[in-house]
């Protein structure tokens, strides 16, 4: 599949991989494990981001690696408001808005300061109860941030 001009990501490919990382269950240990190995998988690549990860409404992990700013905390936020709003990732949402031939900022009439749908935020879906929460990274270009989630995500379930 190739991604359609002026998108992105391809909208197909996103899908899938909301269908395919849904998790049994998600604890607290399960927060703290996912979101270790984010951190490592974003040294490896030598990625300054800041990850989170949210429950319902209690964040669970967070870390900023050497190199980031407050900026991404606050990307962070924003991002995951997406998700909790749209029950999809961040990068889905913004590819849909893109696939109508506009944009996030100019047709959800929500307020930008608070919702942005740039890649990064991904739900976190538990079988048999829909989403009941947010990993997210910010720090890099936005569909690289999707690509480390889905890879951690991809790495956590196998």
């Amino acid at each position: 599949m190739t991604t359609p001009p002026g998108r992105l990501a391809d909208p197909e490919i996103l899908a899938q991989q909301e269908r395919d990382l849904v998790l049994p269950r998600f604890t607290h240990d399960d927060a703290w494990r996912l979101g270790c190995l984010l951190v490592d998988l974003a040294r490896e690549q030598g990625a300054a981001v800041t990850i989170d990860i949210r429950r319902g409404g209690q964040q669970l992990f967070h870390h900023a690696l050497e190199g980031t700013t407050p900026d991404n905390d606050a990307w962070l936020d924003r991002k995951a408001r997406v998700v909790l709003r749209y029950g999809a990732s961040s990068l889905a949402v913004g590819e849909r808005f893109r696939a109508k031939g506009t944009t996030f900022e100019a047709a959800s009439f929500l307020d930008p300061a608070l919702y942005a749908a740039h890649g990064g935020a991904f739900p976190l879906r538990v079988a048999g109860a829909g989403v009941i929460g947010v990993v997210a990274v910010s720090g890099l270009p936005q569909t690289e941030d999707h690509a480390l989630v889905v890879r951690a995500l991809t790495q956590f379930l196998a």
